[in-house]
């Protein structure tokens, strides 16, 4: 029997449907594993790093705010993210289509972390590079004291930005939900460690940091003046810094965290503040 087009898009709607309430629970599961580890990780900068723990209580509930303005827009832009998705894959739209033996699970996976990986590392030189994109990621950049609570230091404006970048890429690349699953999993692990105040000894770093983003390089990207802040912007993969000439390496003494636009500590230590920045005028130094 031949479907008519009524039938084929109520059929498609139906899945699209059955996919988003995937989804929801996939972003319930997410977010359950991001506290995990974010509130795993702050104990143990307590215990083993921090001496004023109180100043440190003070300072995670600054930057703890930001969840109650990112998360609507996260979950709600991800659902765009889920369609675009279904879209791609539906239609056969995507670069993944043009790679040998895409057919194959490995292959498939594989190839797509890596494209979805160069893109987070474009999208993240991009934010750096033009000043009304900067003024809303140097939000992050101004935490003058980097630790596992500077991974939710993000202006809603920047998420905003940053998931529609994320929808970009789906549509261009075409990935499976599965794969942005895996990806958003590996990506939640590896953006957290990174932001703690734990550095690897430095052989251990030579070695992981040869292709994976550690603590040690991305606190060389937040030191507070360049050309360190231009480095290190890998999301995952160290290896885009390498390819293309930012990556760097900066001592522990030697790094200072902030921006040396926004040093103060009145204006960088208040919720409120802190959303204005992006809304004011900008002098690069």
């Amino acid at each position: 029997m031949t479907l008519s087009y009524a039938h084929i898009f109520y059929i498609n709607t139906l899945k699209m449907t059955v996919q988003s309430v995937i989804s929801a629970h996939q972003d319930v599961i997410q977010l359950i594993y991001f506290a995990a580890i974010i509130i795993s990780l702050w104990i143990a900068e307590v215990v083993f790093t921090t001496k004023m723990w109180s100043s440190k209580l003070q300072h995670t509930k600054v930057n703890l705010l930001f969840i109650f303005t990112a998360l609507p827009i996260q979950l709600f832009m991800i659902s765009i993210v889920l369609i675009v998705s279904l879209w791609a894959n539906h239609h056969h739209w995507g670069l993944i289509n043009f790679i040998p033996h895409h057919h194959n699970a490995v292959v498939y996976y594989v190839s797509l972390f890596i494209l979805m990986d160069l893109c987070e590392y474009i999208y993240h030189v991009i934010m750096h590079k033009f000043d009304f994109l900067w003024k809303f990621h140097l939000v992050h950049h101004s935490d003058l004291k980097v630790d596992v609570s500077t991974t939710i230091r993000e202006h809603p404006g920047e998420t905003f930005v940053r998931t529609g970048f994320l929808i970009l890429w789906v549509f261009l690349l075409g990935p499976l939900a599965g794969v942005l699953v895996l990806r958003q999993t590996v990506q939640t692990f590896s953006n957290i460690v990174a932001h703690t105040e734990f550095r690897l000894p430095a052989r251990t770093n030579k070695i992981v940091g040869f292709i994976f983003i550690t603590p040690n390089l991305h606190q060389v990207h937040h030191h507070y003046q360049l050309p360190y802040t231009d480095c290190n912007y890998g999301d995952v993969l160290s290896i885009w810094d390498r390819i293309f000439g930012t990556y760097a390496e900066l001592g522990k003494e030697a790094t200072v965290f902030g921006v040396d636009t926004h040093m103060e500590p009145l204006i960088n230590g208040k919720f409120l503040n802190i959303l204005k920045i992006p809304f004011q005028p900008l002098n690069r130094k």
